[in-house]
């Protein structure tokens, strides 16, 4: 995986440290934000979890190598994302773009390298605002994947807004 080239052009394009996104032209781009609730002990389960991989496992995925116990990820880290689908298993070459930790801000952006099934950058963002309401922002900007993936993409494109629902589920209290 060390020798994957990163599968776009627009490195960085999800902004997670930007509280408004500007996606760049001739990209499928995706924004969308759910309150999660309010509360100091909301907001570090929130941010902890996004920063170490939360979203994708509570989703489904597996993430190898998986992260050890109170260790976030950091930019330059690459990772395979892991999807069982039936008896199959996808695996997706990820290196971390970027990553926030502020006080009212936590946030991972991964960007695909070669071999992943589309072409492009996932961020995940935890906010908070002044009232100590929680957020989650997930921003995307997608192309078709590469050789057998291309021929895929309507599918994946299917699968890409069933995984959506998951990942704007996945910190809320109770998983709803």
């Amino acid at each position: 995986m060390n020798r994957r080239a990163l599968g776009y052009s627009v490195v960085g394009s999800t902004t997670p440290a930007d509280e408004r996104w500007q996606p760049p032209d001739g990209w499928r781009a995706y924004e969308h934000t759910v309150r999660l609730g309010s509360g100091t002990d909301l907001w570090d389960a929130a941010s902890t979890a996004v920063l170490s991989w939360g979203i994708k496992t509570r989703s489904g995925f597996a993430v190898e190598p998986a992260l050890e116990a109170g260790r976030s990820a950091h930019q330059g880290e690459r990772y395979w994302l892991v999807a069982r689908i039936g008896p199959f298993r996808v695996r997706e070459p990820v290196e971390i773009i970027a990553t926030v930790s502020t006080s009212n801000r936590a946030a991972l952006s991964y960007g695909t390298l070669d071999g992943h099934p589309v072409s492009g950058e996932e961020a995940f963002i935890v906010h908070r605002d002044d009232d100590g309401n929680v957020s989650l922002t997930l921003r995307s900007l997608t192309h078709a994947g590469r050789g057998l993936w291309r021929g895929l993409f309507p599918l994946i494109l299917v699968a890409q807004r069933i995984y959506r629902r998951r990942y704007l589920r996945a910190l809320r209290p109770g998983g709803r």
